[in-house]
């Protein structure tokens, strides 16, 4: 009898395996077909587009900063630095004059925290090492300008034994061109507002220097090498930011991996191939120093730690290739082409009259999100006002987002087009767009977050164009191929903080979103402002003003000083 059931069991389970099976064999045929990659001779080859974007692994910044390492380590290990007598150094790699360092030893193992006292409420910077050491290298971050800082250190020893320690650090008055700016802040409410223990709001500006702020709108970081666009938190703690050889340089081509104390630990070069593949004469002085950066807009870390980039492929197409940068080597591993994916009529037909210089930007990708649940890959067009999904191993398309009517596409592309509900706003040349952590539990939905500037380029919706700028978040159901609206906020500021370019949307960890209206038209460019928002209602508002020509806030970031992950070694 037993055997008699245990067989029904396994032929009842093998009915079951081959149902699963069909099932799992049904629901990949279900799937649409792919549209057939484009060919065309306009478009490079692979191996063209890695020679021309000619990347790799340099060490000029970290060898011009091995003296002052060495030095400070050699200070740290001579055993002249106590508890009572820290070496202090302001600036110690000259590019972060509102940081220092301090050094010393203990007899006995102590955990060390510190805080720069701030000048108000919630606006102290806290930071704390992890572990007992015997020997301390503090990283000090979050100094105020012009002023004599005071730096509490709190030494703990294992049995508990607590000592505290005062420093006292002054530093110098702001660079110029950021002591020109005017920065007020007309609500900060900071008992709603995300501060934690030593967050900062970042204002990443088209180019010149980066900064960052305290719920007051006090300066309290700032680099002195000019940045253009990209700014990221690495897994690491250290930050990934678009450099250039020197300021009064043209082209941004160095990416720098630093940290907010200056010190370099990474440099990737792009030597910048492509005006040999150029069709474009130079017949004047200011047309051969015309700014040819490659890497634009955007970069991300993949869980590989590789960089995934915006670039130009070197063609008189710009702004339309995605490359994977491999962080051992500094090489292009990988070449993701959009001319090869989207529509030919897209980027063959698009009007490049606005471009003086008689390149074709009909893509201008200027985001990336990777999304490792499916290993796919979210990138933003403005200047097709679409947002678009894809396997990144192969590019296959999962979903597409714009105004553009589906019986507009080619018939290939259509069943991959996203049906929007009612009351859905149509984006229009957006930025920032990334998704959200689940939150709802299901599987076949994901959250989409981006500024919309609602500025029509092709497809945007022409009658809302012009009228304000929103950040908006969406549900997308993957099954059903649908999107949704849930939550937006900056229709109801009106024409006054409408923005025609850049800007950014951030959901923080406790719900609120920091939004970047970045260039405001009716400045023409000179202002911007930074809102945390808590559902609808304002928690901080800050306004940015006096802005010189491109150093307008691109993207705005509440991010901590001390990343959890991040550690400062001097071996």
């Amino acid at each position: 009898m037993r055997k008699h059931r245990r067989f029904g069991w396994l032929i009842g389970a093998a009915f079951v395996v081959l149902a699963l099976t069909g099932c799992a064999q049904s629901t990949k045929a279900d799937q649409p077909k792919q549209p057939q990659r484009v060919k065309d001779s306009a478009i490079l080859s692979t191996d063209k587009i890695k020679r021309n974007i000619g990347s790799s692994l340099v060490s000029t910044l970290k060898d011009q900063q091995a003296k002052t390492t060495a030095s400070l380590k050699a200070k740290l290990n001579s055993g002249n630095y106590t508890a009572d007598n820290m070496y202090v150094q302001l600036n110690p790699y000259g590019t972060s004059p509102l940081s220092a360092i301090a050094l010393f030893k203990t007899d006995d193992a102590v955990k060390v925290s510190y805080t720069v006292v701030g000048k108000s409420s919630k606006t102290s910077v806290t930071n704390t090492i992890s572990g007992y050491h015997k020997t301390h290298s503090l990283p000090i971050v979050g100094l105020y300008a012009a002023y004599n800082n005071t730096v509490k250190v709190r030494l703990t020893t294992k049995t508990g034994k607590v000592t505290t320690k005062t420093l006292n650090i002054q530093t110098k008055s702001l660079a110029k061109n950021l002591a020109h700016l005017k920065l007020t802040v007309t609500k900060n409410d900071k008992a709603k507002m995300k501060l934690g223990n030593n967050q900062m709001t970042f204002l990443i500006r088209s180019t010149q220097r980066p900064f960052a702020v305290d719920a007051d709108g006090a300066v309290r970081w700032y680099s002195d090498n000019y940045a253009q666009h990209i700014y990221k938190q690495l897994s690491n703690g250290h930050i990934i930011l678009m450099n250039k050889k020197d300021n009064s340089h043209m082209v941004y081509n160095d990416l720098i991996e630093t940290d907010y104390l200056g010190r370099v630990y990474q440099q990737y070069h792009i030597s910048n191939k492509t005006k040999s593949t150029e069709n474009v004469k130079a017949t004047t002085t200011a047309e051969n120093n015309q700014e040819t950066t490659v890497i634009h807009h955007d970069v991300i870390e993949l869980p590989n730690h590789n960089l995934l980039a915006t670039v130009s492929d070197g063609s008189k197409y710009v702004e339309d290739t995605i490359v994977e940068i491999s962080h051992k080597t500094g090489k292009v591993v990988k070449v993701l082409d959009m001319k090869r994916i989207l529509p030919k009529n897209m980027w063959k037909k698009y009007d490049s009259s606005t471009r003086s210089d008689g390149k074709v930007d009909w893509l201008h990708n200027n985001a990336l999100y990777y999304d490792k649940s499916d290993k796919s890959l979210v990138i933003s067009s403005r200047h097709q006002d679409l947002v678009m999904k894809m396997d990144y191993k192969t590019g296959n398309i999962k979903w597409l987002f714009s105004g553009k009517k589906t019986k507009d596409w080619p018939k290939a592309y259509r069943p991959f087009v996203l049906q929007a509900a009612k009351g859905t706003s149509i984006t229009g040349g957006q930025h920032a767009a990334y998704l959200l952590s689940d939150h709802d539990g299901n599987a076949n939905t994901k959250d989409l977050l981006l500024y919309d500037n609602n500025y029509a380029v092709t497809n945007g919706d022409k009658q809302t164009s012009g009228k304000y700028s929103q950040a908006v978040q969406y549900t997308v159901n993957e099954k059903h191929m649908t999107i949704k609206q849930n939550w937006a906020y900056g229709k109801g500021l009106g024409k006054a903080n409408f923005t025609d370019r850049i800007g950014n949307s951030q959901r923080l960890s406790n719900g609120n979103h920091l939004i970047d209206f970045g260039y405001l038209n009716a400045k023409k460019g000179t202002g911007s402002n930074i809102i945390e928002v808590a559902g609808d209602q304002q928690v901080f508002n800050l306004h940015v003003d006096n802005i010189p020509d491109k150093g307008y806030v691109y993207r705005a970031y509440r991010q901590p000083l001390f990343p959890s992950n991040y550690t400062f070694d001097l071996s």
